[in-house]
């Protein structure tokens, strides 16, 4: 999934079943449908640390700490399988990144307030000029 974290094809657990769309004759018959699930909660290859920070960005995923995605957008198995696979592999990898950075907050400078202050009077000068006197 990424360069530290590699998820064994052991702990991955596949289902099919049929898939709705595009088929032809074969739609009824044809279990196209992919659901990839992997068991974060309880996987012994994603490190404690890495495995709190995924369970935390991705809770509202899992069920009982299972995260299961499904694919069903092509009409072969196969490319439903690496479809799957990939967008597992994305949601993983995303929630294994690391937080940005913390913004240190800083004030606008003098300039900017300077220039700030001056566009409002200017517009404010714009506006002004197109109030007419009332009803001549």
């Amino acid at each position: 999934m990424t360069r530290t974290l590699v998820v064994p094809a052991a702990e991955l657990s596949e289902r099919f079943s049929r898939s709705s769309g595009p088929g032809g004759q074969g739609v009824n018959t044809a279990d196209s449908r992919v659901e990839l699930s992997f068991d974060l909660a309880a996987s012994p290859s994603v490190p404690g640390w890495l495995r709190a920070r995924m369970l935390g960005r991705l809770e509202k995923r899992l069920v009982d700490g299972v995260l299961t995605v499904a694919a069903s957008e092509h009409r072969a198995q196969l490319q439903n399988r690496l479809a799957a696979r990939e967008r597992l592999a994305r949601l993983l990898r995303d929630a294994a990144a690391a937080p940005p950075p913390v913004r240190r907050p800083t004030k606008p400078t003098k300039g900017s307030k300077e220039r700030r202050i001056s566009e409002k009077k200017r517009r404010a000068q714009t506006k002004q000029g197109r109030r007419g006197s009332g009803w001549d």
